[in-house]
C-alpha cells in the first residue's frame, strides 16, 4: 500500500511537470534543443487606443501643434529588493510617444494624418536651425546670374503648444491572490496593480490661455502563479521536492503609449464639444466603425492562433520528462520490494 501511495505520488509530480512544460514560452521558432533559446522577432504594435487614432474621421482643418516638453514627472525608480537602482520606472522620451499619437491621428485614410501639423521644436530645433543656415550659405556659394539665390522658406509657426507630461506612478494599487495546499503539494496565484496617469493640455499661442486639457489613467497588471511539491517517500528516507513558476507582467511602456494615445483622443474630442475644431463623421460611420471592429477581432484572434502554435514546444519534450520519472520510480519500487 505504501509503494502504491508513492507510485501515485511519483505519477502527481511528473503530471505536474508535464503541465509546467507546456506553458507556451515567448518566441516565434520551436526550441529543437534541450536548452530553451527561443528567440522573438520584432513587430509592430498596435494599441487598441492607437487602432482607434488611426480610424478617426478626418477635421475640417488641420491645426498647427508644437511640443516643447512632454516629460516624466513623476521622478519614480524602479523597485528592486534591497538594491539600489537608478533606472526610471517610465520611459523618459513620452514626447516622441506623443508626437507619433498626434501624427498618427485619422491617418487610415491618410498616412500623413488628417489632424494635426506637428512642428519641430525644442532640442531638434536648433539642429533644424544649424541645418538651415548650411542650405542658405550653399545656395549663396552656388548663386549666379542664370541660378539666383533661392531664399530659404519661412518656419512654419504653431497656432498651439501641447504641454504636459507623465504625472502619476503609482505602485501596488491593488494586490491580492490565493493559494491552496494538500499533502505536501500546493499551488499559489498572485497579482498586483499599478496605474499610471497622463495629462496634456493645449495653450494658445496667441493669448497663451489653457484651452484645453486633459488627463487619462491607465492600469499595469501583474500575475504570478506558481506550485510545488514536498512529500518524503519510502518511510521519510527520500525527498520529493518540485517547484515551478511563471510571472507575466503588463508592459509600463506600453501602458503609457496606451495612456497618451487616449489622452490625444479625448482632446480631440474635447476640442470638438468646445468648436475649436470639428469632427466629420461620414454618412455611414456606425456601420464602418462595425466592419473594422469585426475585421481587427477577427484578425487578432487568427494571429494569436498562429502564435500559439508556434510557441507550442514538441511533445516529445514532456514524454521523455514522463518516461524518466516513471523509469526511476519503477526501478526504486523494485528494490524496494
Amino acid at each position: 500500500m505504501k509503494t502504491l501511495y508513492n507510485y501515485i505520488i511519483v505519477i502527481i509530480g511528473a503530471a505536474y511537470l508535464t503541465g509546467c512544460a507546456s506553458v507556451s514560452i515567448p518566441g516565434d521558432t520551436a526550441c529543437n534543443t534541450d536548452f530553451l533559446e527561443c528567440i522573438e522577432e520584432p513587430m509592430q504594435v498596435e494599441l487598441p487606443t492607437y487602432r482607434k487614432l488611426r480610424f478617426l474621421p478626418p477635421s475640417e482643418t488641420m491645426p498647427v501643434v508644437a511640443v516643447y516638453n512632454f516629460t516624466d514627472q513623476t521622478g519614480q525608480r524602479k523597485s528592486q529588493d534591497g538594491v539600489a537602482s537608478f533606472s526610471t520606472a517610465v520611459t523618459q522620451d513620452p514626447k516622441s510617444i506623443l508626437i507619433d499619437a498626434l501624427k498618427a491621428a485619422g491617418a487610415h485614410d491618410n498616412p500623413k494624418g488628417t489632424w494635426f501639423r506637428v512642428v519641430e521644436r525644442g532640442v531638434g530645433l536648433d539642429n533644424l536651425v544649424r541645418e538651415r543656415q548650411i542650405v542658405r550659405s550653399t545656395r549663396e556659394q552656388y548663386a549666379s546670374d542664370e541660378k539666383p539665390n533661392q531664399a530659404v522658406q519661412p518656419l512654419l509657426f504653431a497656432g498651439m503648444i501641447l504641454e504636459g507630461g507623465v504625472v502619476g506612478y503609482d505602485t501596488n494599487v491593488e494586490t491580492g491572490g490565493n493559494g491552496a495546499r494538500y499533502l505536501g503539494i500546493g499551488t499559489t496565484n498572485q497579482f498586483r496593480r499599478d496605474s499610471v496617469t497622463v495629462s496634456l493640455r493645449a495653450v494658445s499661442t496667441l493669448t497663451g490661455e489653457v484651452i484645453l486639457n486633459v488627463q487619462t489613467y491607465k492600469t499595469i497588471l501583474s500575475t504570478g502563479m506558481a506550485g510545488d511539491v514536498f512529500k518524503f517517500l519510502d518511510m521519510d528516507t527520500k525527498l520529493l521536492e518540485l517547484e515551478s513558476g511563471m510571472t507575466q507582467n503588463e508592459s509600463v511602456t506600453y501602458a503609457v503609449r496606451s495612456a497618451i494615445e487616449a489622452a490625444v483622443l479625448a482632446l480631440i474630442q474635447q476640442g470638438d464639444e468646445r468648436e475649436y475644431w470639428k469632427i466629420v463623421y461620414p454618412e455611414n460611420w456606425e456601420s464602418e466603425v462595425a466592419e473594422q471592429e469585426q475585421a481587427y477581432w477577427m484578425k487578432l484572434n487568427s494571429q494569436e492562433i498562429l502564435d500559439a502554435e508556434k510557441n507550442k514546444i514538441p511533445q516529445e519534450s514532456s514524454d521523455t520528462l514522463l518516461k524518466k520519472i516513471f523509469l526511476k520510480s519503477e526501478t526504486n519500487i523494485g528494490e524496494k520490494e
